[in-house]
């Protein structure tokens, strides 16, 4: 893409209603324009990469064994009023009248509707396990949006389901989710802390969040210090997966409402970890919290007929965009990891007009492209002081920055974004630094 012909609105100074870095930049970097509290226009640089943390969310959802399907987001009362949710879920949910005096909601959630859709299909334990899920915007009503996409209250979310014919294989079920959410995170650039959690107004008895270290995080997080050098597990058999979730859960690991400190306490000093956190995934067990009232029942293998057993899976698509440049930014800007960086190279021209650095320019543009390195290259007529600090605050992960002196010389600067560390090569070097950089992840 050529700056020139993109639209990115920067701003100059920051709104004073932005906090945190991650609002701050955002609305800096033209990412996004709030339309109303809570509420967000994503302009282009902002969709670029709230898709590629859904591409992400959904190959790994995929790679489990969810199958993607899409609910809509009105929803009818009456499964709602079913379960006894409707009066119960308070005022963060949007309830409305259609013309013909119908309840409806704008959906902040969807167990009661996709059980409704499940008990019309399945009734027998061979069409089972199940594990549906879809990626959807939806609205809360937050009684004081803040944060910027963190806390706002449209947002788009990934949200799964499981069905199961008895406890053990739901467990199953929430183990393959727990899994893959370790991995979603690691392909995200993050490193996410799995930590008991309440269960709250989405109900069961088995519940864990995730959350990512950062300063600005609005909960406390108590943890062993071994959970941040662990790996994602990756490709995991079937037959391993409860191993790999009991490697992460047998470590200490709660957030404020559910923190003992006389547990805490038998944790090594040197090992105790006290930071704050930003939760950036929740999965829940609930059993036949939604089945058993809604009559969702299927037949077992020994013909008896009971309700099916259910579990839900969230992801804040949305909120990790947030969440991730709280992870990775510094006084300039943002620092996008690779996998999510809205372009992969930006290739900044500090003569425009003059004939030798726009040809080459254009070379690195044309290779960049071929190559699937999506480059943004800055072809406007201006300061170059203008062109870092605009190049810096987006974040890109690598700039190539060409200039008639350095052509001279036959070289061109190629800086990397987190290090700030700025080398001379020559343009087949550069090059193939570049491709190489990103080898592993296109």
């Amino acid at each position: 893409m050529r700056l020139s012909n993109y639209f990115l609105p920067l701003l100059k100074e920051t709104p004073s209603e932005a906090t945190i870095a991650s609002h701050r930049y955002m609305l800096r970097a033209g990412m996004v324009k709030q339309d109303s509290a809570g509420i967000y226009i994503w302009l282009p640089l902002g969709f670029k990469v709230l898709k590629k943390i859904e591409k992400i969310v959904r190959e790994e959802q995929n790679k489990a064994g969810a199958v993607e399907i899409l609910m809509p987001t009105i929803q009818s009362s009456s499964h709602w009023k079913e379960t006894g949710r409707y009066d119960a879920y308070g005022p963060e949910m949007l309830r409305i009248k259609d013309r013909g005096d119908r309840e409806l909601l704008y959906g902040p959630t969807n167990e009661d509707m996709i059980t409704d859709m499940f008990r019309t299909y399945v009734k027998s334990y061979k069409d089972l396990p199940q594990i549906l899920y879809h990626i959807q915007w939806k609205f809360r009503d937050e009684r004081r949006p803040r944060f910027g996409v963190m806390r706002g209250r449209e947002f788009l979310m990934k949200d799964a389901y499981s069905f199961d014919v008895d406890l053990e294989s739901a467990r199953l079920s929430y183990n393959k989710q727990f899994v893959a959410y370790l991995n979603t995170y690691e392909r995200l650039g993050l490193k996410a802390i799995p930590l008991r959690a309440d269960t709250g107004p989405i109900g069961g008895d088995l519940s864990h969040e995730f959350l990512i270290l950062a300063e600005t995080g609005e909960s406390k997080v108590y943890c062993h210090s071994d959970l941040l050098g662990m790996e994602a597990p990756g490709s995991v058999m079937e037959k391993d997966l409860q191993e790999v979730v009991d490697s992460r859960t047998s470590f200490y690991a709660r957030a404020d409402e559910m923190h003992e400190q006389s547990k805490f306490d038998e944790i090594p000093e040197d090992k105790q970890v006290v930071a704050r956190g930003i939760e950036v995934g929740h999965i829940f067990q609930f059993g036949d919290k939604y089945s058993k009232p809604m009559n969702a029942n299927v037949q077992g293998a020994n013909g008896k007929v009971s309700p099916v057993m259910m579990g839900s899976y969230g992801i804040g698509v949305s909120r990790l965009v947030g969440g991730i440049i709280e992870a990775n930014h510094d006084e300039n800007g943002i620092v996008w990891p690779k996998s999510v960086t809205p372009f992969g190279v930006g290739i900044i021209n500090l003569k425009v007009g003059n004939d030798d650095v726009d040809r080459v320019c254009e070379e690195l543009y044309e290779i960049f492209e071929k190559s699937g390195i999506e480059p943004l290259y800055d072809d406007k007529n201006d300061r170059g002081g203008q062109k870092f600090a605009r190049m810096d605050l987006i974040g890109l992960p690598y700039q190539i920055i060409v200039g008639p002196r350095g052509l001279q010389d036959g070289i061109v600067e190629v800086k990397t974004r987190i290090s700030g560390k700025k080398k001379d090569l020559s343009f087949e070097e550069a090059v193939n630094y570049i491709l190489s950089e990103y080898k592993s992840v296109i």
